[in-house]
């Protein structure tokens, strides 16, 4: 939400001066998610095919319906935000995972591997996607073991501060260590460690708070994101008006905390959230129930 809610500005206002939060977002935040949700939705792919198959002899083609949907989706969305992330995924989610899930789960982590590096080598961006699926469906498949989260989380929170900082020593004209998949990897890096560092947070007691936050949001994650972005282009005047961004900062903590709101008050009542639901229904062919046993909402 604080990336998207930046980008919209910074495209309208392409000459603006920078400040603290542009830093705070472009350093921190962009292209430190979307790697994130790739790997995820390489995962879900994997649970899919899974339930799916317990259902029909079909899959494959049922998953090849549910990726059809999203396209339209992301068609639809791409209207009002040039850019978004779910007609990528369902074209690369075609193209690259449904033929995936023919090969051995060593020829998806190699292949994986070698198109992560490869797109990493070419600057980062829309390429990196094909590989960062590849690599969470193997991660799926293989199931790693949980002992290797605190280090890994320490070796990326340090590879992600150390070529930040070499990124911004580029930026501000000093290319001694400069390459060109330096801001992909710084990228990478830092999502891996927030990735880990929430898995550890997550093994303390915070878990219980953590969850009730993010667990609404994350079950109704398509229709969060899409009407977020209806919020963001309503909003675009008063944030362009405000040359400190901090605007950008209050309107992604008040939607998000609305959202956890709003989230929990439907799921009280629903299993899915709206447009989950109606993309289920399209996935399937027919009426998915959705209100929960005893709920009158």
């Amino acid at each position: 939400m604080l990336v998207n809610t930046w980008q919209h500005l910074r495209e309208r206002v392409p000459g603006a001066e920078r400040g603290a939060v542009d830093w705070v977002v472009e350093n921190l935040g962009q292209s430190r998610f979307y790697p994130i949700f790739s790997v995820l939705f390489g995962m879900s792919l994997v649970l899919f095919l899974d339930s799916a198959a317990a259902r029909t002899g079909r899959p494959r083609l049922v998953l090849l319906r549910r990726l059809a949907v999203l396209g339209v989706l992301g068609l639809l969305h791409q209207t009002v935000n040039p850019g978004e992330v779910l007609l990528p995924y369902a074209i690369f989610g075609a193209l690259v995972l449904l033929p995936a899930s023919f090969l051995p789960r060593r020829g998806v982590l190699l292949l994986g591997i070698v198109v992560t590096v490869w797109g990493v080598r070419e600057g980062g961006g829309v390429i990196l996607i094909p590989g960062l699926f590849l690599l969470g469906m193997a991660m799926m498949e293989y199931g790693p073991p949980r002992w290797p989260v605190g280090p890994v989380f320490v070796a990326g929170t340090a590879l992600a501060v150390v070529l930040g900082y070499l990124w911004v020593r580029a930026t501000a004209g000093d290319r001694t260590f400069y390459f060109r998949g330096l801001y992909p990897t710084a990228g990478l890096a830092a999502a891996t460690a927030y990735c880990t560092g929430l898995l550890l947070l997550l093994r303390t007691r915070a878990r219980g708070p953590l969850l009730a936050v993010l667990a609404p949001l994350g079950r109704m994650a398509l229709t969060n994101y899409l009407t977020s972005t209806l919020v963001i282009l309503a909003a675009l005047p008063l944030l362009a008006a405000d040359p400190t961004r901090i605007t950008v900062v209050a309107l992604t903590v008040t939607v998000l905390a609305a959202q956890v709101f709003l989230s929990r008050a439907w799921l009280r009542g629903h299993r899915y959230g709206p447009l989950e639901w109606g993309w289920r229904c399209l996935t399937w062919l027919e009426r998915v129930p959705n209100r929960r046993i005893g709920s009158r909402t």
